[in-house]
């Protein structure tokens, strides 16, 4: 009979999607990348992870972000969730994102919307991670911290009571000796669509 220990995980994905992309000039997650648009490499990233369920937190432009996701994907893992407050920055998405994860939840990746190049290895280092004591795990390249992120649950306590702009870094600082860094391969883990001219030229 297997023991606790050798369980599989009960892990999720949370995708941040609400923000309003100011810095961009409105409508990042919606401009086209390769043949979809940004939005949807997140997705597929979070999909492709060892998770049971995918939650979109959508804000800003809710009904077109939602209408996007529903064109990416129609998989039944995923679950729309509106943040109401999500003006308020990143903090109230990623509250709304774990409040809506089930009791039974072991862990949550945390993926940012606008980062459409996140490899598909990285998710299961990371839940290895996870699976071996460490209380968060992200991933590195070239010395700097990327994302995904993966928290435990024994953090959400701290995820849910954030405010503001902070988003969970000050989190991952007062757990840094118990969070497994794991090197990545692909500076995907670093890239993010912040103004129009990161988007590839046609």
């Amino acid at each position: 009979m297997p023991t606790e220990e050798t369980q599989p995980q009960a892990l999720e994905a949370i995708v941040l999607a609400a923000g309003m992309g100011a810095r961009f000039g409105g409508g990042k997650l919606l401009a086209p990348w390769g043949t979809g648009v940004v939005l949807d490499g997140a997705l597929a990233a979070a999909l492709a992870a060892p998770v049971r369920r995918v939650v979109v937190v959508t804000g800003h432009e809710a009904e077109r972000v939602e209408a996007a996701v529903r064109a990416f994907s129609r998989d039944p893992r995923i679950r729309l969730q509106r943040a109401a407050d999500y003006a308020e920055g990143m903090a109230a998405s990623l509250r709304c994102g774990i409040a809506a994860l089930g009791p039974e939840a072991d862990g949550a990746f945390v993926f940012l919307a606008d980062m459409p190049r996140v490899p598909a290895d990285v998710a299961p280092a990371l839940a290895a991670a996870l699976a071996n004591g460490a209380v968060a795990a992200t991933p590195l390249f070239d010395g700097r911290r990327g994302h995904p992120v993966l928290f435990g649950r024994t953090l959400f306590a701290e995820l849910l009571a954030l405010r503001g702009e902070a988003g969970a870094r000050e989190v991952l600082a007062r757990h840094a000796a118990h969070v497994a860094f794991i090197r990545a391969q692909d500076d995907g883990v670093l890239f993010d669509v912040d103004a129009p001219d990161d988007l590839p030229q046609a």
